[in-house]
């Protein structure tokens, strides 16, 4: 089964309170909350708000959207990862979100891989106590960032609580994202879901209903798992909260006719 929900930071400028009646509003339920803005990393009596309010919206706290950048030294833009498992424990979050490293796999620095490498290992299993699965995010200059780089890591990764999200990557094309997609599939967690084009090397968000027959085919390859998987909306056109609710429509109508 496939549930619709929110990445939180698509709306850094809300307020935790204004994003849970946002989302309340609309017809998906589940949030993917920031650790930037709306959920610092460990502030625990934040997290506790936040998942309490989530809950008595009656929505879902999905995963706990981290910035961790893993293989990198703390710091003022890596929170220590103590801090980020102490918020997504309060959070009541299934999931962290990280991302494997913030060097491109085409660097091709093997001392770098084995550091993050190691690094997910050590964070998976710190989470893994507490029921808490570590998850990489498919992002540009990371260990994830070419379809060969990600199988790869996770083949290193088989015995660890690590498993991937994933998210179509614009520049490629429908065909070549479901095949990386399809290779993620035994494993895979939760999708970022957004549509974007490509017109003369610039990105330009678009309506979610205009991806329909993109996300068709990747919405069925994930409803195949028999898994359950969020489905979570990101990078909103134009930053508008009623255009939030039109893609909400588009997504829980799509996920609807796959059930």
């Amino acid at each position: 089964m496939i549930r619709g929900g929110l990445v939180s930071i698509s709306f850094r400028k809300l307020s935790p309170q204004e994003i849970v009646a946002l989302v309340a509003r609309s017809r998906v339920r589940g949030l993917e909350w920031g650790g930037d803005v709306h959920v610092p990393h460990g502030d625990r009596n934040r997290a506790a708000e936040v998942a309490a309010m989530t809950r008595d919206a009656g929505l879902v706290v999905a995963a706990y959207g981290s910035y961790y950048r893993a293989g990198e030294p703390p710091g003022a833009d890596n929170p220590d990862f103590g801090a980020v498992l102490e918020s997504a424990i309060r959070l009541g979050a299934p999931t962290i979100r990280v991302w494997s490293g913030r060097q491109p796999s085409a660097a091709d620095d093997e001392a770098y891989r084995s550091r993050v490498t190691a690094d997910l290992q050590r964070i998976g299993a710190l989470a893994a106590p507490h029921g808490i699965t570590v998850t990489c995010e498919h992002h540009a200059h990371t260990l994830t960032d070419s379809r060969a780089s990600a199988l790869r890591l996770y083949a290193d990764l088989a015995a660890a609580n690590v498993q991937p999200y994933w998210q179509p990557a614009p520049e490629l094309s429908p065909s070549d994202n479901l095949a990386i997609l399809h290779d993620l599939l035994p494993r895979l967690v939760n999708a970022h879901v957004f549509h974007w084009v490509v017109t003369a090397g610039r990105r330009e968000r678009c309506p979610l209903s205009a991806g329909s027959h993109d996300w068709s085919g990747y919405l069925q390859a994930m409803a195949a798992t028999g898994r359950t998987h969020w489905a979570l909306l990101e990078f909103v056109k134009d930053d508008r909260p009623e255009q939030f609710l039109e893609d909400a429509a588009a997504l829980d109508g799509w996920l609807a006719a796959l059930h």
